[in-house]
């Protein structure tokens, strides 16, 4: 059987202000080929088709639509819900991608619950992204229990689930992040070790790390990646697209990474500010989005300038040297600027630390709205 693993769409991804739903929606066209050249013969997607709980309906057409196309093909796809993903609709709406050949799981189940489906005589297991305190208290019924770790619940539920095939949507502990993941959901509690996977699985479909990568080799395990290009950060040059799966009657599977540079590149210069004027022309040329970091003071006015002269610059930053006081604002600070206020206070004025601290709070809105919180 030859199988297309994807995850990652995030159809729906806004990046300051610059939506990205057609460069995912081309990739998903790319897709589609892929699955006709290549007579795939079963879709995976491992999680995070879209990108925040309540999609656009731009995006959640261009999801239909690919599984519509999918169907004219007499392709069946296996489709399970990321941390991003809305679950409840999903589940709502699973009988109508039911319809198109599409199986999908917006909640975890176990075995006898539905947890695992047979398709082209193939039995896989679907295990969507759960929160820890949900996964916990699922698995371990009894209140004496409930101190139980994610991963011993991760554990539990994949040796319920054993199957030859499995979509799975978490962080396996030393995977390499991609740029654009939650930090929250990759470390800490949330990092499963390669010992609680399943020893009798044949191929295990990841998502959640958006770059590609093969997690693990005892049972073979692989993260194909996100479609495009999601922010700015360290995975600017990782590896990512999909992977097309050749799975045997006997013997291991053997994977072919599908690397693509689907959607526009995302770019970060760090630079001094003396040598602004020197890169505008080369930077004008520049195809995709970018990120500039200037080294040193920089004024409002010359921030303005560059936003002008580069029409693909999303995002200007500067460190060191002094700041012109802030104009006066109505209203206390939000969360965000009082942390940037705090850090400042401290000597620390590190962005990654600002961008965990959104990302925490952007998980916990995402938490507080979820209809099982």
């Amino acid at each position: 059987m030859r199988l297309l693993h994807t995850a990652d769409w995030h159809l729906g991804k806004v990046l300051k202000g610059i939506d990205r739903t057609p460069e995912v929606a081309g990739a998903l066209k790319a897709l589609l080929e892929i699955v006709k050249t290549e007579r795939v013969d079963l879709v995976l997607v491992s999680g995070d088709l879209f990108d925040r709980p309540q999609p656009s309906a731009e995006a959640e057409a261009h999801a239909v639509e690919f599984f519509l196309r999918l169907r004219e093909l007499g392709v069946p796809a296996l489709v399970i819900a990321g941390n991003h993903d809305p679950k409840e609709r999903l589940e709502a709406l699973s009988p109508l991608f039911a319809g198109v050949g599409a199986t999908v799981r917006g909640r975890p189940l176990f075995r006898e619950e539905g947890g695992v489906v047979e398709v082209k005589g193939l039995r896989a297991a679907l295990l969507p992204f759960v929160s820890e305190r949900i996964l916990v208290k699922r698995v371990f019924q009894e209140e004496e229990e409930r101190h139980r770790s994610y991963a011993e619940a991760m554990r539990r539920i994949l040796d319920n689930l054993q199957s030859p095939l499995i979509l799975a949507h978490f962080a396996l502990e030393g995977a390499r992040p991609g740029g654009g993941e939650f930090f929250f959901h990759l470390a800490g509690s949330y990092a499963v070790p390669p010992s609680a996977l399943p020893l009798s699985a044949r191929y295990l479909a990841l998502g959640h790390i958006h770059r590609q990568q093969q997690a693990s080799e005892a049972p073979v395990a692989w993260y194909p990646g996100s479609l495009i290009q999601l922010d700015f950060g360290e995975g600017e040059g990782a590896e990512r697209g999909a992977l097309l799966v050749e799975l045997p009657p006997s013997g291991p599977p053997r994977v072919h990474p599908i690397r693509e540079r689907w959607g526009k590149p995302l770019r970060t210069l760090r630079l001094a500010p003396e040598e602004l004027d020197g890169r505008l022309e080369e930077l004008r040329g520049f195809p995709g989005y970018l990120k500039v970091v200037v080294e040193g003071r920089l004024s409002p006015p010359v921030k303005e300038r560059l936003f002008r002269a580069l029409p693909g610059l999303l995002e200007v930053q500067h460190f060191g040297g002094e700041e012109p006081l802030p104009a006066p604002t109505q209203g206390p600070p939000s969360l965000v600027e009082a942390y940037r206020a705090y850090l400042k206070a401290k000597g620390r004025e590190e962005e990654g630390l600002l961008a965990r601290f959104g990302e925490v709070l952007e998980e916990v809105d995402r938490e507080a709205l979820a209809p099982d919180a």
